[in-house]
């Protein structure tokens, strides 16, 4: 009886093992789990997730083309050589109008090119503002500050890089909101904002990494400017650091200057959100070849 019974437990055995065996070899043959995210990515996934939510409810769709007329234009501006366009210290030769071109890097002349014009917009409007019902568009009192601005502050820090001369000729706290350019390591453009009227240090990055460092300086240029100019140190009340996560994001890894100029030239205009992603960025380059060319923006934005 033993013996039958040892049997018996040694088969019972023999065939727990063998479905373990099968049901381990079947998970092979499964397809493997989805890897897990990082918090970074888990937050660009819910920023782009958002992103799609507004463009479909809320945002009015961009032109998918340029009118004819104007496309054929960018074709002719594509194939001039030397000086492209100039505007009060800015200029861009041919290299540099190419870079906005498919899949190109935006050099420091287009940033600083559309910034001008940015600038030149709205002091136009303060000195000439149009008659009541004349134009729906807001332009705010803005200044821009070039690409150089950053680099200055970041490496040499108020004092030794003189920045109090930047801005001798106005009131900065006059302003509505003030524009920065930001080159993080000649690798990625991001753009900043001071905004008077919201009381809000802003940063918009198109990859969506928080900035800290950004909110920290140019808090530290606020006071630095306040103390030099007005006596005394800022006043940081009810003032919050703003990243918003429906910022829209970037699916390549050379778009971000173009989302840069976009995210500022709406700034400019008093808009809290974004009517562009990045399905636009192909009508967006053509668009800003032909606005460089001229020195001027389209009116259809």
């Amino acid at each position: 009886m033993a013996k039958n019974v040892l049997t018996d437990t040694d088969s019972l055995v023999f065939e727990f093992l063998k479905r373990a065996l099968e049901k381990a070899k079947s998970t092979f043959a499964a397809p493997p789990p989805p890897p897990l995210l990082s918090r970074h990515e888990l937050l660009r996934e819910e920023a782009r997730k958002k992103d799609e939510a507004i463009d479909r409810f809320l945002r009015p769709p961009l032109p998918k083309v340029l009118p004819p007329d104007i496309d054929n234009d960018v074709n002719a501006i594509l194939h001039k050589r030397g000086i492209i366009s100039k505007i009060a210290r800015e200029q861009v030769c041919d290299k540099d109008i190419s870079r906005l071109q498919p899949c190109q890097w935006l050099n420091d002349e287009i940033i600083n090119f559309y910034g001008a014009m940015i600038l030149s917009r709205s002091e136009a409007f303060r000195q000439k503002p149009p008659l009541n019902g004349a134009t729906k568009t807001q332009i705010l009192d803005v200044h821009y500050f070039s690409s150089f601005f950053w680099s200055k502050l970041l490496n040499e820090g108020y004092e030794r890089a003189r920045l109090a001369k930047w801005t001798k000729k106005f009131d900065i706290f006059a302003k509505d909101i003030v524009l920065i350019p930001i080159n993080h390591d000649n690798m990625h453009w991001t753009g900043a904002a001071i905004n008077f009227r919201e009381k809000r240090i802003e940063s918009y990055d198109s990859m969506n990494v928080p900035r800290k460092l950004v909110f920290h300086k140019l808090r530290q240029y606020l006071d630095s400017e306040h103390r030099n100019k007005k006596g005394k140190p800022f006043d940081f009340t009810d003032w919050i650091d703003y990243d918003p996560e429906d910022t829209p994001q970037q699916e390549n890894g050379y778009d971000c200057g173009v989302f840069t100029c976009q995210f500022l030239e709406s700034l400019s205009r008093g808009e809290e959100l974004f009517n562009f992603s990045q399905r636009d960025m192909a009508y967006l380059r053509r668009r800003m070849i032909w606005e460089i060319a001229h020195a001027k923006f389209l009116d259809s934005q």
